[in-house]
C-alpha cells in the first residue's frame, strides 16, 4: 500500500462500488432514470463497531474523514462488514476521490485509488 496508516491518520479507508445502481464512474448507469433512482443520495461511510465505540460514533452521526489531501463528512453506518482500522466509503461522490492517493502504478499507470491512510472523528455540530 502506497500510503500506510500512522498516528496522524490511523484508519485505512477503502473505497468501492456502494450500490447495484452504480457501476464505474457513471457514464452508462446515470443515463438510467431507474438506476439514478436506485442510486444513494447521501454519503455514508462503515465503520466497524469497536472503532466507533473509540472515536464515540453511533450509526446516523455526522463525521468527518480527513486524509492529507481534502476532507469529506458522511453519515456513519457502524457494522461489522468493515475489519477494524478500516472504514469504506462508495466511489461514486466527488468527495471520496478528492480524499485518495494518486499513486500510479509503474506498469499499468492506473491509479491506486482503492485505499488511502485517513483519520475520522465525529463531525462539529
Amino acid at each position: 500500500m502506497p500510503e500506510p496508516p500512522c498516528a496522524d491518520y490511523p484508519f485505512i479507508l477503502i473505497t468501492g462500488r456502494g450500490s447495484s445502481a452504480q457501476w464505474h464512474t457513471g457514464s452508462r448507469t446515470d443515463k438510467s432514470a431507474v438506476l439514478r433512482k436506485l442510486a444513494p443520495t447521501v454519503l455514508t461511510v462503515e465503520v466497524h463497531p469497536d472503532d466507533a465505540r473509540q472515536i464515540d460514533v453511533r450509526s446516523g452521526d455526522r463525521v468527518r474523514i480527513e486524509s492529507r489531501r481534502g476532507v469529506a463528512e458522511a453519515v456513519a453506518v457502524v457494522t461489522a462488514t468493515v475489519q477494524r482500522g478500516q472504514i469504506f466509503l462508495p466511489m461514486h461522490f466527488a468527495a471520496v476521490n478528492r480524499l485518495t492517493f494518486a499513486a500510479f502504478d509503474p506498469h499499468s499507470r492506473q491509479p491506486s485509488y482503492k485505499a488511502c491512510a485517513v483519520q475520522i472523528a465525529r463531525a462539529a455540530a
